[in-house]
C-alpha cells in the first residue's frame, strides 16, 4: 500500500493539529479536492483511490512514532495522547466518479486534519501508477546527478539550504525516499531538513513547517471579525507556541493585506515569513521593505520561498536576497516528481468551517478557491482586494 504510516505527512499538519486541540476542538469543516491539471480524468482510478483510503483508515500510530513526535520541543505531551488514540475515519470522505472525479472531506477539523496530504499522495501515485506502469527512473536519475552537480560547483555550502517540501504531488513514495536519500548523501550541507515525518524521523532529517493556509482560512469563522481574522490566526498561533515556529505565511489574501496585518508587534514576534504565490522577487522586496519600515532589521528575519521552485529557481532566489535577509527554501513537485513525466497539480482546500464559507484568495488568481461567489466577493471587499 502506498501510505503505510500516519507519520507520512507534511509536519505542518501536526503543529496545526494541536493548535486546533487545544484552541479550537469543536470546530466543523470541509474540504474540497481539485486537479488542475487540464484534460486529466481520475474516475477510471478511484476505486484504486478508494481501497488505499480504505487501508489509511486502518492505521494508527506506534509507540516509536509518537516517541519520536514528542521528541519534538515544541509537541505538547496532551497531543501525544490524543495521537495515541486517534484514527483516520472514512465515514467523513465523500468520493464520486460520476461525471466527474470529486472528493469531500467533511468533519471535525481535529479529526479531518490529518487527511489532505496523504489522500494528495495516494491519488498522485495512483495516477502514475496505472498511467506509467514501467516508468523510465533513468532520465529522474539523471536529471537528480545534474543538479547535484551544478549545485557542488555554483552554490556555497553551508549558505544555500533547501529542503524537501514533496510528499502531496510525489510520483512515488519509493521515487520520495530515494530522492532524499541521494541529497542527504551527495549534499549533506544543503539538505536542511524536509517536511515529512516519516522520512525526517528515517533520515535524522529536521522536520520543517509551521502553518498552512487552512489554518487562517479557518480563522475567517472563527475569529471575532473578518477584518481581524489573520491577525487571530497570528494571535492564536503564538499563544500555542510561545515563540517556537515562528514563521507566518503571508498568501491566504495577498501580500498587502498581509502586511496591513503584519505591524512591527508581529514583524517582530515572528521569525520571518513565507512565499507560496505570486512574483517572488516582487514579495521579496515588499517585505524586505516593511521590515526596514518597522524599524525591523530583515538580516534578522528569514524569507521562506516555497512557491513551485526548482533548485535552479531557488538558487537565483538566493543570490538575489542573500545579503539583505535569511533565506530558506522549500522545493516540492519539482524535487519528488522530475521524472520527464507532467506532474498532477493537484489539492485539497478547505472550503467552509463551521457552516461558513471560507476562502483562499492569494498572490496568484488561479489558486483563488471559493465555493460561494458571493462570499469570495465580499472578501475582496473586506481586505481591499481588486484583482
Amino acid at each position: 500500500m502506498i501510505i503505510t504510516s500516519l507519520i507520512d505527512t507534511d509536519l505542518y499538519k501536526f503543529t496545526m493539529m494541536q493548535a486546533v486541540l487545544h484552541q479550537f476542538p469543536a470546530a466543523e469543516v470541509e474540504y474540497q479536492f481539485r486537479c488542475r491539471t487540464e484534460g486529466v480524468d481520475l474516475r477510471p482510478y478511484a476505486k484504486q483511490i478508494e481501497a488505499e483510503i480504505h487501508h489509511l483508515c486502518q492505521l494508527r500510530f506506534t509507540e516509536d512514532e509518537l516517541a519520536y513526535l514528542g521528541s519534538l520541543r515544541f509537541v505538547k505531551p496532551d497531543f501525544i495522547h490524543f495521537l495515541r488514540l486517534f484514527q483516520l475515519d472514512p465515514r467523513f470522505i465523500d468520493i464520486k466518479a460520476d461525471d466527474a472525479f470529486s472528493l469531500t472531506i467533511k468533519g471535525p477539523w481535529l479529526h479531518t486534519i490529518l487527511f489532505e496530504v496523504p489522500l494528495l499522495a495516494i491519488v498522485s501515485e495512483v495516477y502514475f501508477r496505472e498511467t506509467q506502469p514501467t516508468p523510465d527512473l533513468s532520465r529522474g536519475k539523471q536529471r537528480l546527478a545534474d543538479v547535484i552537480d551544478q549545485l557542488k560547483t555554483q552554490a556555497p555550502a553551508g549558505e544555500f539550504k533547501f529542503s524537501d517540501f514533496g510528499t502531496r504531488r510525489r510520483f512515488s513514495k519509493d521515487w520520495h525516499r530515494y530522492v532524499i536519500e541521494t541529497f542527504k548523501a551527495e549534499l549533506p550541507k544543503h539538505l536542511s531538513g524536509t517536511s515529512n515525518v516519516f522520512f525526517a524521523k528515517a533520515f535524522n532529517l529536521t522536520p520543517i513547517g509551521t502553518m498552512a493556509h487552512e489554518y487562517i482560512q479557518a480563522s475567517q469563522a472563527l475569529g471575532p471579525r473578518l477584518i481581524d481574522s489573520q491577525k487571530f490566526a497570528f494571535e492564536a498561533w503564538a499563544r500555542e507556541y510561545r515563540g517556537d515556529l515562528g514563521i507566518a505565511l503571508s498568501d491566504v489574501y495577498d501580500v498587502d493585506a498581509f502586511l496591513r496585518d503584519f505591524d512591527m508587534y508581529f514583524c517582530k514576534l515572528f521569525d520571518g515569513a513565507r512565499h507560496d504565490s505570486g512574483d517572488p522577487y516582487a514579495w521579496g522586496e515588499k517585505v524586505v521593505a516593511h521590515y526596514e519600515k518597522n524599524r525591523v532589521d530583515p538580516k534578522t528575519k528569514t524569507l521562506v520561498f516555497s512557491d513551485s521552485l526548482s533548485l535552479n529557481s531557488a538558487l537565483a532566489l538566493f543570490n538575489h536576497f542573500k545579503s539583505r535577509s535569511l533565506l530558506a527554501f522549500g522545493i516540492g513537485t519539482k524535487l519528488t516528481n522530475d521524472l520527464g513525466y507532467q506532474p498532477l497539480q493537484i489539492v485539497i482546500k478547505m472550503t467552509e468551517c463551521n457552516g461558513q464559507p471560507v476562502a483562499k484568495l492569494s498572490d496568484s488568481p488561479d489558486k483563488t478557491m471559493c465555493k460561494d461567489p458571493s462570499y469570495l466577493a465580499y472578501l475582496k471587499q473586506v481586505f481591499q482586494i481588486t484583482s
